[in-house]
């Protein structure tokens, strides 16, 4: 990633654009526009940016398109912006590529606070060594060790909480829907069972949090799935 990040804005709302854009550039990153996704992913392919940024409402194709159009080629992170605030919406986003999503309108620190994790993210798949230790608050997770710590005490975990713990740590920062995890966790032929994982979630958080009716680090998506808070 360069030293001045790169971000694309897919959206045809000109005062959207121009706000995203003051927001950003004040911030010392570049940015580049586009009022369709056509000439979004044109442009992505041109001059490929470090995160995108996209509308679902596009005057030329749905940007739920667009966003698998662009997963089939690039693993550039793609946080939703849009006025659609249904969950159906925000699931087949997130199912078909996208990392993260804001519904119109936002705030400009939580519109900075999501863009920081997700180059952040970005970083960290595109380095040549993979995050193996992952920190939240006073948790330690160490996936190369296969070792969870509070502090100094040790965490004992199944080996099916384990996996999951460490695909939603693997991934913090990122909305990962409950399809997701359920094909990855697992396997396709388990994909519509949440109730697995609303199970195991349970016990995840008994085991994680201080206190798990108010989590701080799994937290959930109404509707839609979990994400995991890191440091």
């Amino acid at each position: 990633m360069s030293a001045e990040p790169h971000i694309l804005v897919i959206d045809d709302e000109p005062q959207i654009q121009r706000a995203i854009r003051t927001i950003l550039t004040e911030r010392g990153f570049k940015v580049t526009t586009a009022s369709k996704g056509e000439d979004g992913m044109t442009f992505a392919a041109a001059n490929p940016p470090d995160l995108i940024i996209l509308d679902l409402g596009l005057p030329d194709m749905d940007g739920i398109e667009v966003c698998a159009r662009l997963r089939e080629w690039t693993q550039t992170p793609i946080i939703i912006l849009s006025a659609r605030d249904g969950e159906r919406d925000k699931v087949a986003a997130l199912d078909r590529g996208a990392d993260d999503y804001l519904t119109k309108p936002f705030g400009i620190e939580e519109l900075l606070a999501r863009v920081r994790v997700a180059l952040r993210h970005s970083a960290n798949r595109a380095g040549t060594q993979p995050n193996k230790m992952i920190r939240a608050g006073d948790l330690t997770i160490d996936l190369a060790w296969h070792l969870i710590k509070r502090g100094e005490t040790e965490i004992k975990l199944t080996g099916t909480e384990y996996k999951l713990l460490a695909y939603l740590a693997s991934n913090h920062g990122r909305v990962l829907t409950h399809q997701n995890i359920l094909v990855n966790i697992w396997g396709p032929a388990d994909a519509d069972h949440t109730e697995y994982l609303r199970v195991y979630m349970r016990q995840l958080r008994k085991k994680l949090e201080i206190d798990p009716e108010r989590p701080k680090y799994i937290l959930t998506e109404p509707g839609i799935g979990y994400r995991f808070i890191a440091d």
